[in-house]
């Protein structure tokens, strides 16, 4: 039950960001901003919640192999997705936004198999920080071509396959064998991080320029602390 909670919150800040950005103007510094203050979080968080763990339990090659499949698959995803849609597209961004959040949202039910919510929440943290201005930047585009309503019904069914995605990979993987379960996590870490590289910290820059390092480095800290809380 806890489980499920964490993830209905995490994904709700999916519902959240797509308000904010129909109903209401969200400055493009600000956005950028958030969008990098998440990302920095999430390299702590993956590295600490998600690659870390694996070592325990397994092999530094593994982990390596693992993490560099996981990039490789998302860069091969991603720059077919951006092939036909089109990064601008409606459609598109929809569909980008969704491959970013599948392994974000498989990464948090994944480290939720034997722990607490507190125990991840560095993670959950960093993602639902990273909800919640990649919607509102993406509704506020969709909303351009689209109806309001069509646009929030859209992104309310992205929040439900997100969190059936945390929640499946959190029920059908807990009988896996550790060395599995450790090759799986750095599989989704090695996507998340492609998706920073690629997705989160250009856009940060583009929307706010040299203060997006500084948000980077404050999402680090964050992390560290929200980590602190479930040491």
């Amino acid at each position: 039950m806890l489980t499920i909670l964490v993830v209905c919150v995490v994904s709700g800040a999916l519902l959240l960001g797509a308000a904010w950005g129909i109903f209401w103007k969200l400055p493009k510094e600000l956005e950028g901003f958030l969008i990098a203050l998440a990302g920095g979080a999430l390299i702590v968080s993956s590295l600490s919640e998600l690659i870390e763990p694996a070592l325990i339990k397994t092999s530094l090659t593994l982990v390596t192999v693992s993490v560099g499949i996981g990039a490789a698959v998302f860069a091969a995803l991603d720059w077919s997705v951006a092939k036909k849609f089109g990064e601008d597209s409606g459609g598109g961004l929809l569909i980008s936004i969704t491959l970013d959040g599948i392994p974000e949202n498989l990464a948090l039910g994944v480290a939720l198999i034997g722990a607490g919510p507190m125990q991840v929440a560095a993670l959950a943290g960093s993602i639902l920080l990273s909800n919640l201005p990649e919607a509102a930047g993406g509704a506020k585009e969709m909303v351009e071509k689209q109806s309001k309503v069509q646009v929030f019904a859209l992104w309310a069914a992205t929040s439900v396959l997100l969190s059936a995605a945390a929640v499946l990979g959190n029920m059908l993987l807990a009988s896996v064998s550790q060395s599995y379960l450790a090759a799986i996590r750095c599989f989704a870490a090695g996507a998340v991080i492609a998706s920073l590289a690629t997705a989160v910290f250009p856009k940060a820059y583009r929307e706010d320029s040299f203060i997006s390092g500084i948000a980077t480095a404050l999402g680090l800290l964050l992390a560290l602390a929200l980590g602190e809380l479930g040491g």
